[in-house]
């Protein structure tokens, strides 16, 4: 909507979870970064690029709030997981429900065209999809093509 409007450099924030379109404006960060479930300003790592979203969801801020659709009782088997793919909505939605899934979202992202997953465990990243590190800033800084 923001692109049609006439903007399509644009950043929006919802909740933390954030969709980035077009490009970064100057003098603004082109990355995010992506920080642990318990230490919250330990930074794991930054994506960046152009025209994508990120979302993450576990226990770091709300404790654990999710079920497990199976046993109704608070999904317990991963910290946090961060989901990077083109839209802000099925970014949210598939990280709350790799939460849910547990281990099996491993082999579930998979599946899953345009989206790349991040498991962090306490203040570690402890697994990443096959196509996660293309989203990551490069050492020297600087958006991701």
């Amino acid at each position: 909507m923001l692109h049609e409007a006439g903007a399509p450099d644009s950043y929006v924030n919802g909740g933390g979870d954030i969709r980035l379109g077009g490009a970064a404006a100057p003098g603004l960060p082109h990355g995010i970064g992506i920080t642990g479930p318990v230490r919250r300003g330990r930074l794991l790592t930054v994506v960046s690029g152009r025209d994508f979203a990120v979302a993450t969801s576990g226990t770091g801020e709300r404790g654990a709030h999710i079920l497990d659709p199976r046993s109704g009782v608070p999904a317990r088997g991963l910290l946090s997981v961060t989901v990077v793919g083109p839209s802000l909505t099925w970014a949210g939605t598939y990280a709350t429900a790799a939460i849910a899934m547990g281990e099996r979202a491993k082999d579930w992202i998979a599946s899953v065209d345009g989206y790349e997953l991040l498991i962090a465990d306490h203040d570690a990243m402890v697994w990443s999809s096959d196509g996660f590190a293309r989203w990551c800033e490069p050492a020297g800084g600087g958006p991701r093509p």
